[in-house]
């Protein structure tokens, strides 16, 4: 888990989650990258920083569930 200092500089600014993958998932509608969603990707440099902290509040959430899922299903697979 990451702590909120990881999200932002040295001034406190909060940072973008954007890693540079930019493809969007269908079915779930979250980037593979940053898992935001497009509004959350439009919004962001309009968004004041209470916003974007809330942001990757959300992110932290869907990669919880996303590893929840993945681990889920390797343990489907893996029962006889």
């Amino acid at each position: 888990m990451t702590t909120r200092l990881d999200h932002e500089d040295e001034h406190g600014a909060v940072l973008s989650p954007c890693i540079n993958v930019c493809r969007m998932d269908a079915t779930t509608g979250w980037c593979e990258g940053c898992l935001r969603t497009i509004d959350e990707i439009a919004g962001w440099s309009l968004f004041g920083d209470a916003e974007k902290r809330a942001v990757w509040d959300a992110i932290e959430l869907r990669h919880a569930r996303f590893m929840a899922s993945k681990a889920n299903a390797q343990t489907t697979r893996a029962k006889p």
